[in-house]
């Protein structure tokens, strides 16, 4: 039986591959609502944020969302990020 392929993504911050399951997703769906998916499964473009206190203080300073959804992304969905991120910790 062949081994299962784990998926992949890439962090938009650091820009390294790592596991989906242990990165934070973040979605722009068809309306255009961003917000943080804790499924996986929410359909729409996503951006993966790895599990680095670094990562993500370099997504708020640089606004990365921005660049990944090509729009302004309210402060609050950064905000949310760090509190999901450091909340947990």
């Amino acid at each position: 039986m062949p081994e299962k392929k784990i998926p992949l993504r890439m962090c938009i911050a650091c820009r390294q591959l790592k596991e989906k399951k242990s990165m934070l997703r973040i979605v722009k769906n068809e309306e255009g609502k961003i917000f943080i998916d804790f499924t996986s499964k929410a359909s729409g473009r996503g951006a993966y944020i790895c599990n680095d206190a670094e990562c993500v203080k370099k997504l708020k300073k640089q606004r990365l969302l921005n660049k990944v959804f090509a729009c302004t992304v309210d402060d609050g969905i950064y905000s949310s990020v760090e509190e999901e991120y450091f909340g947990s910790k």
